[in-house]
């Protein structure tokens, strides 16, 4: 599988909604009910933003899109433009943690390296410009993924969504700075 990457546009939104609306339904299974599943539809979803922000990516196979997902110098940690509890605020490089945001991947290629390759995409701009750290709010579904990239538990917390379901996540985070020239830990 060769799987390449570009830049979302406002062009790609209406395939990027479907695509995660398949991941939802399908790679939530065995982690929520179902009506959770449908109920996360509140608190998860596409955030324009990172379009906007030129942050977010859209991964391809053949022209097939793959997956996408995206980093944020925002304060915002999950959802999507109609989630509530937003921030628009830019973060400090010097001292707060990049966002990893919006991470799905198309149910034909799930397990297939899309997930891995979308964090090495974001971990790489993100400290480029800067930030030494990244976090991130996974699903149940997603933890394996992260913790096998290096993500480290850092707070379990549950989102609300309108119909009363409460969705579990699990903010995690990872130190992305490379290892000073003295063999040192970073900072």
């Amino acid at each position: 599988m060769t799987l390449s990457h570009r830049l979302a546009t406002r062009e790609d939104v209406s395939v990027l909604k479907k695509l995660m609306a398949d991941a939802i339904r399908e790679l939530q299974r065995g982690f929520l009910a179902l009506d959770a599943i449908e109920a996360s539809f509140d608190v998860m979803g596409l955030d324009t933003q990172l379009i906007d922000d030129g942050t977010y990516f859209v991964i391809e196979e053949n022209g097939m899109a793959a997956g996408c997902g995206g980093w944020s110098r925002r304060a915002t940690l999950f959802g999507g433009d109609h989630s509530a509890g937003r921030s628009a605020a830019l973060l400090d490089p010097a001292k707060d943690a990049a966002r990893v945001r919006a991470m799905y991947t198309n149910p034909s290629f799930a397990r297939r390296g899309v997930g891995s390759f979308i964090l090495r995409l974001c971990e790489s701009a993100a400290l480029a410009e800067g930030f030494g750290r990244v976090e991130l709010a996974a699903t149940m579904a997603g933890m394996p993924l992260y913790r096998a990239c290096g993500y480290r538990e850092i707070e379990a917390f549950e989102a609300g969504t309108r119909a009363g379901i409460r969705i579990p996540l699990m903010r995690m985070g990872k130190a992305i700075a490379p290892l000073p020239v003295d063999g040192g830990t970073p900072k």
